[in-house]
Order: structure tokens, then C-alpha cells, then sequence
């Protein structure tokens, strides 16, 4: 089990390691820097107020062990998308894929999102389906995965 920061770490570093060592796929635009900026501060901002809500509501925010999760948090943020951490985190790979410019870096920000819905998401629905019931399954299908 890789917690999730770590994870969005490791597929930053491959970012980097690939902008470094693939001779192509690099690309300028007009306000390619200021939307980097942009959408790290998004990022941030989406990260920050999904901890907030799990504080306020008393609940763990540890993907890791589910079984102190004593609350399922389905308003103001997590009312639009089930996973916004890790959407915040997944902003910051392609705000860092933007601002480093080379186009290939999609591929592992899309990597990042197959990583997280297979070997995290996967197994926190499972648990918090077993925790919460109907009640959960009627979140699912009302809020959408990611966004």
C-alpha cells in the first residue's frame, strides 16, 4: 500500500525523468506558464477544502485504513466529485506536465488515473461500501468518480 502523495510523487518524477530524456514531444503555447499556475493553485484550493470537510466532519482522511472512517462526507466539494483529493493531486501532474511542456507527460498523468482508479479507489469504494450500505451505493450513483 502507497499512499496516494507518494504515488502522484513517483508519477512526477517519471514527468520529469521523461521532459528530460525523450528528445520530443516538447510544445509552446502563449499562457502555458500562467495556466500551470493556474491549475496548481486549483489544485491546492480543491485539496485544502476536501481535508477541511473531513476535519469538520471528524473523520480520518488515511486512504490507507478505512476502518477509522466514521463518517461518509458527501456535501460542498465531495457533493461534485467522489474523489477530489485525488483529482487535486492528478490538476498538479498536469499543471507540472504544462509547465515542464512536453505532450508525452499526458500519458503518465492518464497513468496516474488508472493507478489511482485500479490500485486506491478500487478497494476505498469496496471498504466504504461495507461501512455505509445503500447509503454509499446511492452516493455513487449520484456523484460521479472524479468529477
Amino acid at each position: 500500500k502507497i499512499l496516494p502523495p507518494l504515488v502522484m510523487v513517483i508519477f512526477g518524477f517519471l514527468m520529469y525523468l521523461l521532459n528530460r530524456f525523450l528528445p520530443v514531444g516538447h510544445f509552446e503555447f502563449f499562457g502555458r506558464r500562467e495556466l500551470s499556475i493556474v491549475l496548481f493553485g486549483l489544485a491546492l484550493l480543491i485539496i485544502l477544502i476536501s481535508i477541511a470537510q473531513f476535519v469538520f466532519a471528524k473523520t480520518t482522511t488515511n486512504p490507507i485504513n478505512l476502518t477509522k472512517t466514521t463518517r461518509l462526507v458527501t456535501k460542498g466539494i465531495f457533493k461534485y466529485s467522489r474523489n477530489p483529493m485525488y483529482l487535486g493531486m492528478l490538476l498538479i501532474l498536469l499543471g507540472y506536465g504544462l509547465k515542464l511542456g512536453n505532450a508525452f507527460n499526458t500519458l503518465l498523468a492518464a497513468g496516474f488515473v488508472y493507478y489511482m482508479n485500479h490500485f486506491q479507489i478500487a478497494k476505498e469504494e469496496k471498504a466504504l461500501g461495507q461501512l455505509f450500505g445503500k447509503e454509499y451505493r446511492n452516493y455513487c450513483k449520484a456523484t460521479r468518480r472524479w468529477f
